[in-house]
C-alpha cells in the first residue's frame, strides 16, 4: 500500500479493484461500485459520501430509560446501550436537520444529556445499501 500511496501522491492514476472497502475509502478519490457485473455508479468519493451517506447523532443520557418518551416519537429515534443512548439518523444535506429541535425536545421531556456525538456513515455502509436494493 505504500507504493500505491506514493503513486497517488505523485499524481499517477491508479485503477484498484478490491473487496476491502476500508482500503478504497482510505486511498480513493473516485469510487465505482460494480454489482453482478453492472457498474452501479462512478462518483467522486467525497460527493458520494455527501449524497448517499447519512449522519447519526448519538445522545448519551445520564440515566437509562425503558422506552423513548412519547414526546420524542416524531423523531424516529433508536434506543440502545441498555437504555442509555438515543440515536437519531439525519440527512446532513438538508437545510434543517431537526437536531436543534430534537435537543430542545429531549430537554423538555425531562431527560438529562451526558454527551452528544455525531458520526458519518462509511463507504462500506453506502456500498451495502447500494447492492442490497
Amino acid at each position: 500500500w505504500d507504493i500505491v500511496s506514493e503513486l497517488k501522491h505523485d499524481g499517477v492514476t491508479i485503477i484498484l479493484t478490491t473487496h476491502y472497502i476500508e482500503e478504497a475509502e482510505a486511498i480513493a478519490e473516485r469510487v465505482g461500485v460494480i454489482n453482478g457485473g453492472e457498474l452501479l455508479l462512478m462518483e467522486d468519493k467525497d460527493t458520494l459520501m455527501r449524497k448517499m451517506g447519512s449522519k447519526t447523532l448519538r445522545i448519551d443520557l445520564q440515566e437509562s430509560i425503558e422506552a423513548i418518551p412519547a414526546a420524542l416519537a416524531e423523531y424516529e429515534l433508536t434506543l440502545e446501550g441498555g437504555g442509555e443512548t438515543l440515536l437519531y439518523t439525519y440527512d446532513s444535506t438538508e437545510e434543517r436537520t431537526g437536531i436543534t429541535r430534537l435537543l430542545a425536545s429531549v430537554n423538555t421531556s425531562g431527560l438529562r444529556i451526558r454527551d452528544v456525538q455525531t458520526s458519518q456513515s462509511s463507504l462500506e455502509d453506502i456500498f451495502v445499501n447500494l447492492v442490497r436494493d
